[in-house]
């Protein structure tokens, strides 16, 4: 469940100028508690709205993410101006919230299925949150190698990843 996760990962680290370990644990860990919770939201959401979220949530997963890739390839593509056009050190909160909302929105879903066969949720969403937080620290670890070998348009390249795997979620659930 956390590949999309790692994905988008790989391209947060690139866009970033020299991420340390403290920031890629901590974008591990905002990651790991939104994908714990979905999960955890759809056992509680049940059977009465299982169709609903099926129906709906590559579509919202594919906008939000083709959405925030624009938002980077464009960020990317601007003219570099002296120091303001340096990579950041770290992304906002709120960035890094959206885009693991963005990739958890399946997790919903799977967290639906699961109050079908009567799992306890508990140890499942755990399970899940702890996996990401160790797929998307390395992922982001992973990107600051890509973008220090790429240089300024790892940022493009961080936004194409993104709307990848927006565009592979959409794929997957329309087939």
């Amino acid at each position: 469940m956390s590949t999309d996760a790692f994905a988008a990962a790989v391209g947060k680290g690139a866009s970033l100028h020299n991420p340390r370990f403290l920031d890629a644990l901590r974008t591990g860990l905002i990651f790991g508690v939104i994908e714990a919770i979905t999960p955890a939201v759809g056992w509680f959401i049940g059977q009465a709205a299982a169709g609903y979220v099926e129906q709906w949530d590559h579509w919202i997963a594919f906008t939000l993410l083709l959405l925030l890739g624009g938002h980077m390839i464009h960020a990317g593509l601007q003219p570099e101006a002296d120091e303001a056009g340096e990579k950041p050190t770290a992304h906002s909160f709120w960035l890094l919230a959206a885009t693991a909302f963005a990739t958890s929105i399946d997790a919903l879903a799977v967290g639906v299925g699961l109050a079908f066969v009567d799992v306890n949720i508990w140890p499942a969403a755990l399970a899940i949150g702890l996996a990401t937080m160790t797929m998307v620290t390395i992922g982001v670890m992973l990107g600051r190698l890509i973008g220090t070998a790429i240089g300024r348009k790892a940022e493009i390249l961080g936004g194409l990843v993104l709307i990848g795997v927006g565009a592979a979620i959409l794929y997957d659930h329309t087939l």
